[in-house]
């Protein structure tokens, strides 16, 4: 048997050395041995096929060209004045918290959209955020896998380490304008809580977080941020004492104080306005994305991908890119099984029903109740997923997948030894 060098071997696969020595150590190329502190490599040997990420060849050509669909006036369309994105979405809520959604809708049409309004949060976006968020290349982690070029949208380095505060201060915000005195909300992992417990602290208003039992002992760093900051945490003991049950106490506290609190949702989920206001604060992800992407490269991406749990940073990304030639991947938390109350599957295993306000697909128990979700994360850790998202997959615009919790921890573990970058256990599912 003849052999070649690492050097030769790169010559005749056409990739670099170093993408050689990876495929070595990983014991891709058949009949190479290591002799003398050096590779040998069969002279017939095969370059190996690359290892892609999942969904990469989901789409030969975008979506967008088997579509008969207005992306171009989207947003003037969806959600429709009574906030549906076609049979999505709506405002299923008792009588007492009507006057309360009237009174956030009219004034997020009228207060927000207001030049005062837009430029006091761009000074906050700018000066107490930090944005725009960079966008990173990951060389290291693109050379690993072949053939492929990863970026990310840094939204860790926004201040608080993740994108919940776009929509947290946007809200809290209107809160000021409205005049209320309390922020009230519900947290999974954690950093929707922080994000309102900092805004809360940043317009000098009162702060109560709803977290479920099981979420409180799994985040204990998170917790102590947010009473740090100054709000106050309720333990939520209820059902599967996880972010569901966080959801509901806080609704039940917003219906009693909803004359002095505000409630800040932390997905694209509730009722109307929630699912657009959401939407709007997040879109800052997607916008500053696709401008950065375009000064970097000089074209858009071939794929956007974002973890999809209630769906509020995947929606922010997603929003900019719908008119663009592009292929979307949602990617969501199958945990460690189909079986119910081992995931959070909800695009996958989800049947429409009402749940917390809102129309949209939801995991079911057999008795056509919502039923427990599970997730490795607590932010993904959802049995519902926001209006937009399910209609979205309806039409056919966005695909979602799934990774499981082992598929998400390697992803979570090679990024960080690759890249020096420690992702959030939700994002990186869409890293996996």
């Amino acid at each position: 048997m003849k052999y070649i060098s690492v050097k030769e071997a790169a010559k005749k696969f056409g990739i670099n050395e170093r993408r050689v020595r990876v495929l070595l150590k990983q014991k891709r190329i058949e009949g190479a041995i290591y002799k003398d502190h050096k590779y040998l490599i069969p002279e017939n040997a095969n370059k190996p096929l690359d290892r892609r990420i999942k969904g990469q060849r989901l789409f030969e050509d975008s979506p967008l060209n088997d579509l008969d669909f207005d992306f171009k006036n989207y947003r003037k369309k969806f959600p429709t004045d009574d906030g549906y994105f076609g049979r999505y979405g709506g405002s299923y809520i008792p009588n007492n918290l009507k006057k309360a959604m009237e009174e956030i809708y009219f004034g997020y049409q009228t207060i927000a959209k207001s030049s005062k309004f837009i430029a006091e949060l761009r000074e906050i976006r700018k000066n107490y955020q930090g944005r725009p968020t960079p966008i990173y290349h990951c060389q290291n982690l693109s050379n690993y896998l072949g053939r492929v070029q990863i970026y990310l949208k840094r939204e860790d380095l926004n201040h608080g380490g993740a994108h919940k505060l776009n929509n947290a201060m946007g809200q809290a915000l209107l809160a000021k304008y409205l005049g209320k005195k309390k922020l009230i909300a519900e947290t999974g992992a954690g950093s929707h809580g922080s994000a309102v417990a900092m805004a809360a602290a940043y317009f000098g208003l009162e702060c109560d977080v709803y977290m479920g039992e099981v979420d409180m002992a799994k985040q204990a760093p998170n917790v102590a941020r947010i009473k740090v900051l100054g709000a106050n945490v309720i333990p939520v003991s209820a059902g599967t004492k996880t972010l569901k049950e966080a959801v509901d106490a806080a609704f039940e506290a917003f219906a009693k104080e909803y004359k002095t609190a505000f409630y800040v949702m932390g997905s694209a989920v509730g009722p109307h306005p929630y699912p657009l206001m959401v939407r709007d604060f997040q879109e800052v992800i997607g916008r500053e994305a696709k401008q950065q992407f375009l000064e970097m490269t000089g074209e858009l991406p071939d794929i956007v991908a974002a973890c999809v749990g209630g769906g509020s940073n995947s929606i922010g990304m997603f929003e900019d890119f719908l008119a663009e030639p592009v292929n979307i991947v949602g990617v969501e938390a199958m945990g460690t099984g189909k079986e119910p109350g081992k995931n959070s599957a909800t695009m996958t295993l989800g049947k429409e029903m009402v749940l917390h306000g809102f129309n949209s697909l939801v995991l079911q128990n057999e008795d056509g109740t919502a039923g427990d979700a599970y997730s490795i994360a607590s932010g993904l850790d959802y049995p519902g997923v926001g209006p937009e998202h399910a209609f979205l997959k309806e039409i056919g615009r966005v695909k979602y997948e799934y990774v499981t919790d082992d598929e998400a921890a390697e992803a979570f573990f090679l990024l960080s030894r690759l890249e020096g970058i420690i992702p959030g256990i939700e994002s990186s599912h869409a890293v996996a």
